[in-house]
C-alpha cells in the first residue's frame, strides 16, 4: 500500500505514515494509521522511533477532528502478537470512533 503496488484511497499522508480507511469497519468511523518504515509490532519499536510514534497519534487527532469524534471521544488502538488480535505483521494504530465504544478485552 505504501509503494502504490496496491490502489487505495488515503485519508493521510506524508513522508512517515499514511492513513486509511478500515475495509472491516468496526465503528462508524475506523481509520487506519500505517508507518511507511516496517516495524512488524510495537514490541519492536525502540526508543528511536519515539517521533514517529507520536507524529501517528497527533494525526490520528486531525483525523478524529476531520472525522467529527474528536470531541465526543474515539479509541486508539495498536494490536501486538497473536493473543492481543494482530493478525497483520506491520505496526498500524486504529482510529475507531462515532459511537460509544464498549470496554476492551
Amino acid at each position: 500500500m505504501a509503494s502504490g503496488e496496491f490502489a487505495v484511497d488515503k485519508l493521510h499522508d506524508d513522508s512517515l505514515m499514511f492513513a486509511i480507511a478500515d475495509i472491516a469497519p468496526r465503528a462508524p468511523t475506523h481509520i487506519i494509521l500505517i508507518p511507511k518504515q516496517h516495524i512488524a509490532s510495537a514490541r519492536e519499536v525502540t526508543a528511536d522511533q519515539a517521533p514517529l510514534i507520536g507524529h501517528m497519534v497527533t494525526v490520528a487527532q486531525e483525523l478524529a477532528r476531520g472525522a467529527g469524534v474528536f470531541d465526543r471521544g474515539y479509541r486508539l488502538a495498536i494490536n501486538v502478537g497473536g493473543d492481543g488480535g494482530q493478525t497483520i505483521y506491520h505496526l498500524h494504530m486504529h482510529l475507531l470512533g462515532g459511537q460509544r465504544l464498549g470496554p476492551e478485552g
